[in-house]
């Protein structure tokens, strides 16, 4: 694993390393260190990776004594998740679509929002775009992130990690056009062509998957 690897595939390496290690609720989980060895990759995408795990009620950081694992028990949310998504076609679909709702409300929140929809990180983002390195995953996570629910954020989370993150990789220079649409109408709080334009989107990665026999 190297230190490109993205922090939803770090998190279920840590999730396959818990089970494999049999570590129990309650137990202590490797130092951050010592999984950046084990895994070999970047302390700061590490720390990404936990702090979503810490997000979804998964792991708790106890000051002074480490990074533990919770009682999966009390959480339905991850449970119902875990054992509905991937079972067939359909509860592939059913996720996909489910996660889009999410998404689509974010941008409603955001472009609803003037301070917001004025903020400096769209052009940054803008910016970003003709950096070959431009991460789609950076993109959406950043629209949930400012949405402020952080109750969606978690849904998106479990939604997205579960369905093999439709978001993985670069933004290629075929997104380009779709990326710009989405920026400027955020930015002039347009939600009805944001969306329609990050539909757009989200069918043109669908297809994209399906094509690619990228299936999760």
């Amino acid at each position: 694993m190297n230190q490109s690897k993205r922090y939803l595939d770090i998190v279920r390496d840590i999730r396959d390393m818990i089970r494999q290690e049999k570590i129990k609720p309650g137990e202590r989980i490797p130092s951050e260190r010592e999984l950046a060895e084990t895994m070999q990759v970047g302390r700061s995408t590490l720390r990404e990776a936990l702090r979503s795990l810490e997000l979804l009620g998964l792991i708790e950081t106890r000051r002074g004594e480490g990074t533990f694992l919770s009682d999966h028990r009390n959480h339905k949310l991850v449970e119902v998740l875990s054992t509905f998504v991937l079972q067939d076609n359909r509860s592939h679909e059913d996720v996909w679509e489910t996660r889009l709702l999410h998404e689509i409300a974010a941008i409603h929140i955001i472009c609803r929002n003037e301070t917001i929809s004025q903020m400096k990180v769209w052009d940054s983002f803008r910016l970003r775009l003709e950096d070959e390195s431009f991460q789609r995953q950076d993109f959406v996570r950043e629209l949930m992130v400012l949405s402020g629910n952080r109750l969606s954020l978690k849904i998106w989370f479990l939604l997205t990690q579960y369905s093999g993150n439709p978001y993985d990789g670069t933004i290629s220079s075929d997104e380009i056009d779709f990326m710009n649409s989405i920026l400027a109408a955020i930015e002039q709080q347009d939600a009805d062509t944001a969306i329609r334009e990050f539909r757009t989107w989200s069918d043109w990665l669908k297809k994209e998957r399906t094509h690619n026999g990228n299936h999760s």
